[in-house]
């Protein structure tokens, strides 16, 4: 057994983890271990749930509808206006294109197509491939879009039709995807073949670039969800809370109305630009930003209910409603949450029932309290006699 033989630990030295890690030198082991690389990912997660939502197979959703296009360079198409939800863009919780950095791209490039997309998800993904290198060329009028190096796929094809030997074309692809950048007799051949000064330059900056393949997968992907946040929103953001919604605190960010989710916006920005702002306050803006658009559409949060409530599940009520699931209220973890649905198949005859049956500590009672859910329960299981 490799525990006999290696260091065990849990991962992050969390004890609480069920999960057990060991650590030794791979290099030492890797021809007699067989090794699995398993990599989490929440875009398969996210159309799944939405499929079950909605009942719409996501691969039978088409890839170029005008107002999904629509949305990477205006969210009127999701019923809004920039002004209402302070984004230029309707891409907000897009896989790939909502971060601030990738809107801006989209902002400074304005595609219209998705082989401009796709372009934009290689920039997006390389190191030195945007900044300081295809947006001053964009910016400077000196290369479209369309002729910039955005994928490792794009060097070699471009110097291929420019006359450069495919094998060469290849081993310059090859050594500026990795960092290498040019190689004398590499250059050479491009000044032969009268490649663009600028195209050079470029080649000598790039420290990675991204694969075409993977920005088509991308961009696909990013594509169907954007239609279900387009045409099914609700189940857009049941999906979006329940798979990305880990900065969401139900006890801080469901409020009345649309303004009180702005000026709870705005107070998050602050926070998060002020001096020793944590990666939490950051990913707190994010998550309002979401909840301000959903707002701005016309729909809203109904507060945690004891007996309707999913674990981790923001499940949709009605055409207007999404209900939170436990865990969306900080400090009420799973176990709690997962105690809380299992005991209440019998129903609760009052706060100590509950405390006893479902196995929460007394600050996961006032939790659900402060938020309303033990409103119509007695605080003990005494009767009077009297």
């Amino acid at each position: 057994d490799i525990c006999q033989f290696t260091a065990v630990q849990h991962p992050a030295d969390d004890a609480e983890s069920g999960i057990i890690t060991t650590h030794f030198d791979f290099a030492s082991m890797h021809d007699i271990l067989v090794k699995l690389d398993i990599l989490g990912h929440d875009d398969p997660t996210m159309l799944h749930f939405l499929e079950e939502l909605t009942g719409i197979n996501y691969k039978e959703i088409p890839l170029g509808d005008k107002k999904v296009m629509s949305l990477f360079h205006s969210p009127e198409a999701l019923g809004v206006t920039k002004e209402q939800i302070e984004c230029n863009t309707g891409t907000l919780g897009v896989p790939e294109f909502g971060t601030s950095f990738v809107r801006q791209m989209l902002e400074d490039t304005q595609p219209s197509t998705m082989q401009e997309l796709i372009r934009i998800s290689g920039l997006s993904h390389g190191t030195d491939v945007w900044l300081g290198n295809a947006k001053d060329l964009i910016d400077q009028k000196i290369a479209p879009l369309s002729q910039c190096l955005c994928t490792r796929d794009d060097i070699m094809n471009q110097l291929m039709e420019m006359g450069v030997e495919a094998k060469m074309a290849f081993d310059i692809m090859e050594n500026v995807r990795k960092g290498r950048g040019l190689k004398p007799e590499m250059e050479q051949a491009m000044h032969e073949h009268q490649v663009p000064a600028w195209f050079i330059d470029s080649c000598k900056k790039i420290k990675y670039m991204f694969p075409k393949g993977h920005a088509v997968a991308y961009v696909t992907m990013a594509l169907r969800v954007a239609w279900y946040k387009v045409y099914r929103p609700l189940a857009y953001y049941a999906a979006y809370f329940t798979i990305r919604g880990d900065a969401f605190d139900a006890c801080t960010m469901v409020v009345p109305d649309y303004q009180a989710a702005l000026d709870k916006l705005h107070a998050f920005r602050e926070a998060a630009d002020a001096k020793g702002a944590t990666a939490k306050d950051k990913d707190s803006v994010t998550a309002m930003e979401m909840v301000v658009e959903m707002m701005a559409r016309g729909f809203k949060f109904l507060p945690a209910d004891l007996y309707l409530s999913d674990v981790r599940k923001f499940i949709p009520v009605g055409e207007k409603e999404l209900l939170v699931p436990f865990i969306a209220l900080g400090g009420l973890g799973e176990s709690a949450a997962q105690g809380i649905v299992e005991a209440r198949e019998t129903p609760f005859i009052s706060v100590e029932d509950l405390r006893i049956r479902a196995k929460v500590s007394n600050a996961v009672v006032d939790l659900l309290n402060d938020q309303g859910c033990l409103k119509d329960l007695p605080e003990t299981s005494q009767v009077s006699l009297f």
